[in-house]
């Protein structure tokens, strides 16, 4: 047989085998340059951002972590980010926000703010604030980004497209963590030290209104849909304070009953870490010497109704917009009617990704359609 023959006869057989077989490689898969590369754009996804605990590189690593929530929570990708210390290792995460209108995911670290395009999963921008960074929230028009120092006395207001600041805000002493209410009319700002949750009027951007005082600083905080109340952890209490966003009183104080406080490994104080539930029927608040989350009413007399073991220490909880997933930063996620733990977060090496700063995101082509918060804050008014 000539060899053109034999060519020609092995280049059919390719083709019929091809051909056959092509039935097997699935319909969200699709062959570029002879790589197998998962098609991206469309789903839903929880992003964690690490190192989300201090700058420790044994939690996730370094990088923006996405989990495919419909499957399992099972680890789709890592996005490549910036934010490093001046020695070149990674810098510890502060915190982290979206903006559907820009398409556009925040991540503040120690020094600087980044800007990462969601389409393109490319980093816009980086910009070092003096002063440094902390926890920031953004308006829900996308637009305007409440960042506090880093513990200094003044909060930035910054343009969420070009990351310039608008005006300087100044509180008392230690800025710290920020929530832009669903109105948009109202930021509330907790300073780690002093006893009052300050409230800033988004038109003027000036302080309009004080809360408390409250038994100490203010640690992580959450709001309930309508902004009338406000849930506080504050330090020294292993459980949490309850305010009155209208009259700006506080109203009581809730300890946790049957644990007792004892040295916890970061943070400093007892409780750090507070989620009002979507539907705002509870509260669950973090316990980190006994590395538990504890769970009570959201209603008065705020009964305690149970507690659920973590395999770490919790230092902040948030939700699913739709309620079902409760996401302590050790790590679990906990299906939040039955109290059990569904899976443990992990890595494309099985390590187990643990971080205070996550959020829940919808995409569609590409365009994030719906995101969620970095803070358990009450949604029955319909808050996205």
């Amino acid at each position: 047989m000539k060899k053109e023959h034999i060519f020609s006869l092995l280049t059919l057989c390719t083709i019929l085998l091809i051909a056959s077989t092509a039935w097997i490689i699935p319909s969200s898969l699709s062959i570029v340059h002879s790589k197998v590369t998962f098609t991206k754009g469309t789903g839903h996804y929880l992003y964690v951002a690490t190192p989300g605990i201090r700058d420790y590189l044994g939690y996730g690593g370094h990088g923006l972590l996405v989990f495919d929530i419909d499957n399992n929570h099972k680890f789709v990708k890592r996005i490549s980010t910036k934010g490093f210390h001046e020695d070149g290792s990674p810098s510890n995460v502060k915190g982290i926000a979206v903006s559907v209108q820009l398409n556009s995911l925040y991540i503040s670290t120690l020094e600087s703010l980044q800007r990462i395009d969601l389409g393109t999963e490319e980093v816009v921008w980086e910009i070092p604030f003096e002063g440094g960074c902390d926890r920031m929230s953004i308006s829900p028009d996308g637009i305007t980004m409440y960042l506090p120092s880093l513990e200094k006395d003044f909060w930035n207001v910054v343009d969420c497209k070009t990351g310039d600041i608008i005006t300087k805000i100044k509180v008392h002493s230690r800025a710290h963590n920020t929530i832009y209410g669903p109105s948009g009319n109202r930021v509330y700002m907790a300073d780690i030290g002093s006893p009052l949750l300050h409230v800033a009027d988004t038109k003027t951007n000036t302080i309009v209104q004080k809360v408390g005082p409250f038994s100490a600083g203010i640690r992580p905080f959450t709001i309930n849909s309508d902004e009338s109340l406000v849930f506080v952890n504050v330090n020294e209490l292993l459980g949490f304070e309850v305010g009155d966003l209208k009259t700006g009183e506080k109203l009581m104080s809730v300890k946790v009953l049957g644990w007792d406080k004892g040295p916890v490994r970061r943070h400093g104080n007892p409780s750090h870490g507070i989620g009002l539930t979507p539907d705002e029927k509870e509260i669950w608040v973090s316990d980190g010497h006994n590395m538990r989350m504890h769970i009570f009413s959201a209603e008065v007399p705020y009964q305690q109704l149970t507690s659920i073991a973590l395999d770490d220490m919790p230092g902040w909880v948030t939700f699913s917009m739709d309620g079902q997933y409760a996401y302590p930063s050790s790590g679990e996620v906990i299906h939040s009617k039955t109290r059990k733990v569904l899976y443990v977060l992990k890595d494309e090496n099985s390590n187990t990704v643990s971080s205070e700063k996550l959020i829940e995101i919808y995409m569609n082509d590409g365009k994030v359609t719906k995101a969620g918060d970095q803070f358990g804050i009450g949604r029955l008014n319909g808050t996205d």
